[in-house]
């Protein structure tokens, strides 16, 4: 039985669609073009980062996100707020809730993204972060901690998670369940592959994790 339901961050409870617009903005480029570097990115399994670099060479990530901070300390930059929430999350989550298990949020992000989740009050018992914890996916310390905060058996938890690489792949051979959730370019890749099938549901939306949790009773 299930018991705990974890959900990663990024396009997953949260759109990064406005990031990457702003970070386009920040660059001189248009949007068009940073999503599809980033889209290509995604294909061949390489870091976001890389897109960056494909599209300003020789950019040193960390000085530019110093200097954004400096130019515009009040705005949102390259992180989130309430409005980046897909539209399905507080409904989906609080349902979840409802029916007797554990909510529970787990992602690789920074600090300051825990302030952001935790302000929006959503239908969640915990909230962590990679940075938080000192730890960050793939790695099995993370799925450790999850285990942990969880306070059941793996095979107890359910993690959702827009990828392979990241969420699907590790939570499996930490003995979790797992949801792989067709949402951004990641999950919309990585649906299509073999290694898919490593997930116990694909799911289109998170109003569809809830009768995926019946029929994995």
């Amino acid at each position: 039985m299930i018991k705990a339901v974890v959900f990663d961050v990024g396009e997953t409870l949260i759109s990064e669609g406005r990031i990457w617009h702003r970070w386009a903005e920040r660059l001189g480029i248009s949007p068009f073009l940073l999503m599809g570097a980033l889209g290509g990115m995604a294909a061949l399994d390489r870091s976001h980062s890389d897109a960056f670099r494909l599209v300003r060479p020789g950019i040193d990530i960390d000085a530019e996100v110093a200097a954004w901070e400096r130019d515009d300390p009040d705005g949102l930059r390259n992180h989130f707020d309430a409005g980046d929430l897909y539209p399905d999350v507080r409904e989906a989550l609080a349902a979840i809730r409802a029916a007797g298990h554990q909510v529970i949020i787990a992602g690789n992000q920074p600090c300051r993204a825990y302030d952001a989740l935790v302000a929006m009050d959503l239908p969640a018992d915990s909230v962590h972060t990679s940075d938080g914890w000192g730890v960050a996916k793939p790695d099995p310390g993370f799925f450790a901690k999850v285990a942990a905060v969880a306070g059941c058996a793996p095979g107890e938890i359910l993690y959702v998670g827009d990828r392979l690489d990241n969420d699907v792949l590790p939570a499996a051979a930490a003995g979790m369940r797992t949801a792989l959730l067709r949402r951004g370019p990641w999950g919309y890749l990585h649906a299509e592959r073999p290694q898919a099938k490593a997930a116990d549901v694909i799911v289109d939306d998170l109003h569809a994790i809830l009768p995926a949790l019946r029929r994995l009773a």
